[in-house]
């Protein structure tokens, strides 16, 4: 780094360095800032100048982040959790936050928890954004590299700097379309049917399904998707059956039928999970004091209006 001054950087160009890493785009990374490109571009340049080296280059319509830039993301990162950490100190006031907060969801937790926490947040945090993020199958890396600063998943990612709590648990019905059969009545009326399932990116499948196969219990699957927003289209006027968690009938399969499995079958939990760097955060606690007030309503609220025995 020739003529390097340390008081050139500042949080700003530490953070635009980590964003443009991981976005490899800069036009990505400017709609991740709200900046203009232009901007970015700026910043960039004057980041280059500092530190010697070209950080990124044209790839096609991308950007490959160099060697030396790829190092010093990793240590921007570290950087930036000091600052944050620095800053955190002082007396936390929700109505200051001028931030994007990150979260990863599939869309069942997206669609129950999101929208009702966000309001709630809003309430005394007018300038928060959020932003929300598929989880699909969760990595630890997700957290580690704060592409997300928290994930809600009935599977928590191991690893010792891993953080989770226990939000609420949900149990697996059978959907089905009432205006085209009826329900199945027994096991093998289940069995004999067509099945419709979610199957997450790489070839992961819900647990409930990993479930039954050990166990025997094989179905016949007309339909895989990609997530739970998938099922209702092949649901709707056809004879399959789909056995997932029973909440998506308040949102996605809001409509359907629903009964009980016509077997014995284990509880999904749902989790709250973060990072250890932000176990003391007042805004992390901020915002898990809001997850949990939302939860526990939920679980007061529940009722179950439609589910009806199937003999066994």
């Amino acid at each position: 780094m020739n003529n390097f001054n340390h008081l050139d950087l500042d949080g700003r160009l530490l953070h635009l360095l980590v964003v443009v890493h991981e976005e490899g785009s800069v036009t990505r990374a400017a709609e991740r800032l709200g900046v203009t490109q232009s901007a970015v571009s700026h910043m960039l340049n004057k980041l280059r100048s500092i530190v010697g080296d070209p950080l990124f280059v044209k790839s096609g319509r991308s950007v490959v982040a160099t060697a030396q830039a790829r190092a010093l993301a990793e240590r921007a990162r570290v950087l930036l959790d000091q600052l944050q950490e620095f800053g955190s100190k002082c007396h936390f006031d929700p109505a200051q936050i001028r931030q994007t907060l990150t979260i990863a969801a599939n869309d069942l937790q997206r669609d129950l928890l999101l929208p009702a926490l966000f309001a709630r947040l809003r309430e005394s945090a007018p300038g928060l954004q959020l932003r929300v993020i598929p989880s699909n199958i969760p990595d630890p890396d997700m957290l580690r590299s704060d592409r997300c600063q928290l994930v809600i998943s009935p599977r928590a990612p191991n690893g010792a700097d891993i953080l989770q709590r226990r939000l609420f648990d949900d149990r697996y019905v059978v959907f089905f379309d009432p205006a085209v059969r009826a329900a199945p009545a027994t096991l093998a009326d289940y069995l004999a049917s067509d099945h419709v399932t979610v199957v997450y990116e790489p070839q992961r499948k819900l647990d409930i399904d990993d479930y039954l196969s050990q166990r025997g219990i094989e179905r016949r699957f007309a339909v895989c998707v990609a997530g739970f927003a998938g099922i209702q289209p092949f649901l709707s006027g056809s004879n399959y059956l789909a056995t997932l968690p029973h909440r998506l009938g308040a949102n996605q399969l809001a409509g359907f039928s629903q009964v009980e499995t016509p077997f014995n079958c284990p509880a999904m939990p749902m989790y709250a999970i973060w990072h250890k760097r932000y176990q003391y955060d007042p805004l992390m606690r901020w915002l898990l004091d809001g997850i949990y007030q939302i939860t526990d309503r939920i679980e007061k609220d529940q009722t179950d209006h439609c589910s009806v025995s199937i003999s066994r």
